[in-house]
This record gives structure tokens, sequence and C-alpha cells, in this order.
């Protein structure tokens, strides 16, 4: 089997490429790394290289900067690309700040911001993949994942979008319950960077009140929310839930710490010295920083049961909608407990959820189809009103300044715009 990996020059790629290798699926024959940066593509791909010879791994690397080449009979086809860099990051988490708005790459304004530079360019990637392995799946990872994955359904690509979040926590409460992760079922569910969890199955009960009664201070510390909101909510919010229930806070300490951007920025420079060092052939322990803490299993995990032919197994992917929250559109996408075969992913059925889970779901829906309408088709007026309808925003002059200043600073990436 043939896997690609669109932005192959990412640092987060070994850490792919080890969980490929300490997996030994010996279905994968050939990994080819995808990426412009020709320079920065070899370093990594190098270090890959001895990831896999270290664990014995018999998987052929290569690179190449031809997505058609790369895509050409694979299989599988990972998206990890970010269009602009982390420069274009910097921006996304600095220019809301100056309307008093959360600065953050993958919601709010700078979320949006992202969306708009980043669906045209993988809707063009995967009409490439298509027209070369119609038959290989596209599992997404390129943020923001909610939004970018709707863009590839609505195309008819055969795509998942797959986000680090749920199996993280599924690993953090395994240690805080002491048990094997495989002990662990979360109950996952709301869209892409807004999602609950309300339930966690160990031997078949649910551990949930338990977690909230004894483990709510932990969690607390982890996620940045108090723990008496936990206990009232009934279910763990993810860390991205901060933005929305305690955005002021957030501002606040945004104004007064460096962006996240220039923070990786400088982890990155780090980690491609370390990985240009050809004595080094383990995961430094500088690439935990990074962000991603488990991709790679679930990316892997996650391709086996697409590619292998084996039954369904469940994962917690980004999926269509398709009746799973009935108050949403069918083609709206979530991230929720599906079971994914050969024939792609299916959310499985969600349990009513509560009004203030529900609420603020649906009313992020509704920013995100805007921002898919605006990622499409362009215009100032769309993207203003897509900030417009944003939780985080939602006062018409402030949505207007911030679409004047995204629409600004993008330009080079919005032909619309030029």
């Amino acid at each position: 089997m043939k896997l690609t990996v669109v932005g192959g020059g990412s640092t987060y790629t070994p850490e792919l490429i080890d969980g490929l290798a300490r997996r030994r699926e010996p279905a994968i024959e050939e990994i080819v790394l995808v990426d412009p940066d020709a320079e920065r593509l070899d370093v990594v791909a190098e270090f890959c290289r001895r990831l896999l010879r270290e664990a014995g791994h018999p998987a052929r690397l290569r690179t190449t900067p031809d997505v058609v080449e790369a895509a050409t009979g694979a299989a599988a086809v990972l998206l990890q690309l970010r269009v602009g860099g982390q420069q274009a990051r910097y921006g996304d988490e600095t220019f809301p700040l100056e309307c008093g708005c959360v600065g953050q790459e993958t919601t709010g304004a700078g979320g949006l911001a992202k969306a708009l530079r980043t669906v045209p360019v993988v809707l063009d990637i995967a009409e490439h993949v298509r027209a070369v392995a119609p038959e290989a799946w596209i599992v997404n990872f390129t943020n923001p994942v909610g939004i970018v994955t709707r863009a590839l359904l609505a195309e008819g690509h055969r795509a998942v979008g797959l986000c680090n979040v749920a199996i993280t926590f599924s690993r953090w409460i395994a240690q805080l319950l002491d048990v094997t992760p495989d002990a662990v079922r979360l109950e996952h569910t709301g869209l892409n960077h807004l999602t609950w969890v309300r339930g966690v199955q160990v031997d078949g009960r649910d551990v949930l009140p338990d977690l909230l009664g004894e483990h709510a201070e932990a969690m607390s510390e982890h996620i940045g929310l108090p723990p008496e909101l936990f206990r009232r909510l009934g279910a763990v919010p993810s860390y991205y839930l901060k933005y929305f229930y305690a955005h002021d806070e957030v501002v606040a300490q945004q104004r007064t710490s460096p962006p996240r951007a220039a923070v990786v920025a400088d982890v990155e420079r780090d980690l491609l010295k370390r990985y240009a060092d050809p004595a080094l052939t383990a995961k430094p322990e500088e690439l935990s920083k990074r962000g991603g803490a488990y991709y790679s299993e679930a990316a892997v995990q996650l391709v086996h049961s697409l590619t292998s032919g084996g039954p369904a197994e469940e994962h917690v992917v980004n999926v269509r909608n398709d009746g799973a929250l009935p108050f949403l559109p069918d083609d709206m996408v979530i991230e929720t407990n599906s079971t994914v075969d050969g024939e792609g992913a299916e959310a499985l059925p969600v349990r009513p959820l509560e009004p203030a889970l529900a609420g603020l779901i649906g009313h992020v829906a509704g920013y995100e189809q805007l921002a898919l309408d605006a990622a499409l088709r362009g215009g100032r007026d769309r993207v203003a009103d897509a900030l417009l309808a944003h939780p985080l925003i939602g006062q018409h002059a402030i949505a207007d300044q911030l679409a004047d200043e995204l629409v600004q600073r993008n330009a080079q990436f919005l032909p619309w715009a030029r």
C-alpha cells in the first residue's frame, strides 16, 4: 500500500512516521512526502528514514514536490498543510486582539482567515488526487478540520476529517483512572474544536460521574476552566471551549503573552536542527512541544480501518451529520463517535444533547456554513457576514472592522481580494 502525506515537510511528520513504524503496519510499503519547501522536506524525510530503519520497518520513503506524482496509486492521502505558514498564523492570532476578540488559528476571526486561505488549496489538491487515485481516501488533519472536511465531502471526495483532541482526552483520562487506554471509550460529540465528553465507558460502566467527582481539579488545570463548570455541565469540555467560556480572560492573557505562532516557530527551528543530526534515530523530546499529541496513533488507526478491508471499527472523526444531531443539516460535518470501514465513516447515534451544548453547536454551525460559503465564493461582505454570525464576535461594527483587516492581511492568498 502506498501512503501519501501532503505537507510532508511539517515538523509533525516524524510523529506520524514514528507511529507507523511502531505499529509495524505491514501493508504500508511506500510513503511519499509532498512539500514545496525542498530544503525542509529533505531534512524531515531523512530523519523519517532513520526512524523507519531503527524500527525495522521495510517501507520505502521518498519525496516529491508534485502532488500528482505522489498521489498516483495511493490508497490514502493525508493532508496536514498550512497555507501561509507560521507567518500567516501569527496574523490570525494577533489582529483579532485589536478588536478585543480572541486571537486563535481555528476559531473566531483567525479561524475564518485560515479557512479562506485553506479551502481552495485543499480542493485543488483533492481534484488532483481524484484524477490519479479515485479510490484513495483523503484523511484531513488540516485546520479548521470541520470546515475543510465539509468542503471536501460537498465535492464528492472520499474524505474523513481527523483531530487529535479525542484521542488525547482518551489517553489522559486513562491515566487519571489508572486503566489501560484500550479500556476507555469516550462519548465525544460536537463540532471540530467544539466538543464535549458526555460519557466515559470503562468495562461497560459510565464512570464520568466518578471522574467529575474525583478528578475535576486535575482536568481543570489541563483544560483551563473551573471544575465547578464541569460539574454543572455534567460533561468535560475540550480545551478549545475556554475561548467561549472564558473569552475575556483568554484575551487578557493573549495580550501579554507571545502568540503561539511565535512559540511554535522557535520550536520548529530547534526541531529541524535536531532532525538534521544524522545521529538522531528517535523522536526528540522537543517534539512534544509542537502539539498534535497522539496524532500519529489516531491517523494510523484510521488509515487501517479505511484500507484494510476488515470489519468496521469505532473512531472519533469528522463526518457528515446525516441526522445524528437532528437540529443540524445532514451535510453539516460533526465530530463524533463513528463506525469506519472500507466504505467510509458513518456517525453513530447521539443521545439528545443538553440545551446548553446544542445551542452553542447550532450557533457555531451557522457560522461554519457562512464561512464555507465565503471560502468558496469570496467577497468582503460574505466574510463580514460569517464574522457577524460567530458567537465570539456577533457585533456588526466589530465584524466589519475585522473583515476589512482580515481581507487586507490575506489578500495575497485570496484571488478575489487582489
